[in-house]
């Protein structure tokens, strides 16, 4: 399946940015079922200054904000070949060692909530992949997918608490779950062709988990189940701050409002 991704993102700002610099992870990863045919990303307001892969072998576009400019907008658009793998990636490859899966980090910090659900979870398991989407299923039954209970920076016992949250919740949660259990997991970020729009505000996000004999293996807890040839991954990391689409700092008392603009579709 080929899918074509169209996507703007817009900062606009309150006052003058004196200055600003923008890490940028909006460029596919190539994979086993994942090709990319072609990928442009354009800057107004701003410019490139340089591009680099960074240590979850992530493309990254270094991005600075033209000084005194109050509006940097980042375009990008591409089609990408995508095949079906049931969300099985394979072995571990790139920079960062596998044991370092398993870390926690300050979003996925355990606690007795997260404790509490893998008690609940229990061990009546035919396998480990089983165990997995059992452990997805019981995610969204206690944190339902509910806008505006979250944001960037809730962690996983925060998401728990206000029982409420997003796709970055979701993940979030259970890589914190599966680190617990022993296994290496990992977030990612992406974009998903959804059934019922081609209209979207925002990118999608789910996890990975590595099994032994299997290697990386995908869930979208969100949804429910392991990605398929909608999905397109892009950044990947230990956590969301790893794989944000876009992240950065700037000088100046100003406030921002982000306007998105984003259609996937075959």
């Amino acid at each position: 399946m080929r899918l074509t991704v169209n996507h703007t993102t817009t900062y606009k700002y309150d006052a003058p940015v004196d200055y600003g610099l923008q890490q940028v992870r909006l460029t596919p990863k190539e994979r086993a079922g994942q090709k990319t045919i072609e990928w442009n990303l354009t800057v107004e307001g701003g410019k490139k200054e340089l591009s680099f892969t960074d240590q979850h072998s992530n493309c990254v576009d270094l991005v600075s904000i033209d000084p005194g400019g109050d509006q940097i907008t980042i375009h990008c658009n591409g089609e990408i070949e995508v095949s079906e793998t049931t969300g099985v990636l394979g072995q571990h490859q790139g920079f960062m060692a596998l044991w370092n899966f398993q870390q926690e980090t300050a979003l996925t910090r355990g606690g007795a909530k997260i404790t509490a659900l893998i008690e609940e979870l229990g061990n009546d398991y035919t396998d480990d992949i089983a165990k997995a989407h059992a452990l997805s299923a019981l995610i969204v039954k206690h944190v339902p997918y509910l806008i505006g209970k979250t944001d960037a920076e809730t962690t996983t016992e925060g998401a728990l608490k206000v029982a409420g949250g997003v796709c970055q919740d979701h993940a979030h949660i259970f890589i914190t779950a599966m680190r617990l259990l022993g296994y290496p997991a990992r977030y990612v970020s992406g974009y998903l062709m959804m059934n019922d729009r081609i209209d979207q505000d925002a990118t999608h996000a789910w996890a990975e988990a590595h099994f032994d004999g299997i290697g990386w293996v995908g869930f979208d807890v969100s949804n429910g189940y392991s990605p398929d040839e909608r999905y397109i991954r892009v950044a990947t990391g230990l956590d969301y701050s790893d794989a944000s689409p876009v992240s950065g700092m700037r000088y100046g008392d100003t406030k921002e409002n982000m306007v998105v603009q984003l259609q996937v579709q075959q």
